[in-house]
């Protein structure tokens, strides 16, 4: 008998070039920062970011997203260096897909179906598979006609449709057949998430919130001494987790709930509507932040609109500022930068102690800030967030003292 022989069966990774299109009131910092997230998303959903293209224009081009020139260029970068796909800071119409993958022969990707990718790799329990894949239906339904341009050039004789049309309208009929059937799915979980709820509802209900990789799966390990998935990657949790925490002797249910980003699809929040209602019905809402992120502000603002968005916004909040330790660290950069002078120098981030007063000033309540991975000052957290629980508890048990 011959030497066996072994083939390489592992996929190469996918390569990719990042598209943005920013107004002209957009700053250049910001862009790179909208371009920065856009890459570890890439890098998330397991491709390698190439290289970025930026241009500025009032509005996007409505046949090809960016300019004739700008596409150009695109085009070559993408055929000298063998890219596999070219991903866009924002959702593309179906017909700008169609044209751009017209002109560049390869995979295009908008903001939202790299979301749904991502989704669709991290959901782990049925009714997130369920609620992506209608998330995925939902967002392909109207883009069919792209599939079929093969087929574009028969035509049909009197009476009769072309092929690529009867193929377009059977392939409608079956998306509209999937999203109904997942609807049904959807719902039975929703009935039996209702149960669940039901059963627990005279407990005070607490829900971790907060833009995505801030922390909040680690912190829930902490307070629940739990095994929450955990992971420096976008959106490592899309299943809501709920433990139940004692603190002081008062038992309360802890959640911890996917993460927000800026241009969140809006199918995915409709479909992950029963994920969303451990927020709704929370009593109170503890947001966490990533403050050594240099866009937190813009972060926290992200995370309330959204809480708007799903009429969530009116519930008691503690703000948790997390990752201290790699804030200081930064802070720390900066001053020496700063004692070392230069024309690129930037004025070093405030103290802690600053921004403490600044968001206590704005809440009208303690902000809290601490390092979940390291341990620091989560006997604060612990502390202020049984004294909140236990104003909801005997409120809601006024005898039980």
């Amino acid at each position: 008998m011959g030497k066996k022989q072994y083939y390489e069966t592992a996929k190469p990774q996918e390569t990719a070039v990042l598209i943005a299109v920013p107004g002209y009131k957009q700053t250049d910092e910001q862009t790179n920062e909208y371009l920065d997230e856009l890459a570890f998303l890439t890098e998330t959903a397991g491709a390698i970011t190439m290289k970025r293209f930026v241009q500025k224009l009032d509005k996007p081009d409505m046949r090809t997203f960016v300019g004739s020139g700008k596409l150009d260029e695109i085009k070559a970068y993408v055929t000298e260096h063998d890219i596999d796909m070219v991903i866009f800071d924002d959702d593309l119409s179906p017909s700008q897909v169609r044209n751009i993958e017209r002109e560049l022969q390869v995979k295009i990707v908008d903001r939202s179906l790299l979301i749904l990718d991502i989704f669709a790799l991290r959901a782990k329990s049925a009714q997130a598979h369920a609620q992506v894949e209608m998330a995925q239906y939902q967002y392909l339904l109207p883009r069919l006609t792209n599939l079929w341009t093969h087929l574009s050039k028969q035509k049909g004789g009197i009476g009769m449709k072309g092929p690529g049309e009867t193929e377009i309208e059977t392939d409608r009929r079956i998306v509209r057949d999937k999203i109904s059937l997942l609807r049904d799915r959807l719902e039975k979980f929703e009935k039996q998430n209702f149960e669940q709820r039901k059963s627990r509802a005279g407990m005070v209900r607490v829900a971790l919130v907060g833009y995505t990789n801030v922390g909040k799966s680690t912190l829930m390990n902490l307070l629940s001494k739990s095994d929450v998935f955990a992971e420096n990657k976008l959106f490592a949790t899309v299943d809501a987790t709920v433990r139940k925490v004692v603190l002081d002797s008062i038992p309360f249910l802890l959640s911890d709930t996917v993460g927000f980003i800026r241009k969140l699809p809006t199918k995915l929040i409709e479909a992950f509507k029963s994920t969303l209602d451990e927020i709704r019905e929370a009593d109170l809402l503890v947001h966490v932040v990533d403050v050594s992120h240099p866009s937190f502000e813009d972060h926290i603002a992200v995370v309330n609109n959204t809480l708007l968005d799903i009429k969530s916004a009116d519930k008691p909040v503690l703000l948790v500022f997390n990752k201290i330790d790699q804030y200081l660290e930064q802070r720390e950069q900066e001053l020496r930068e700063e004692e070392e002078g230069g024309e690129e120098t930037h004025q070093a981030r405030p103290s802690i102690e600053d921004l403490k007063a600044t968001y206590m000033a704005k809440m009208h309540a303690p902000a809290l800030f601490i390092s979940a991975t390291n341990r620091i000052n989560i006997d604060e957290l612990r502390e202020e967030l049984q004294r909140r629980v236990a104003e909801l508890h005997f409120e809601r048990y006024p005898n039980n003292v």
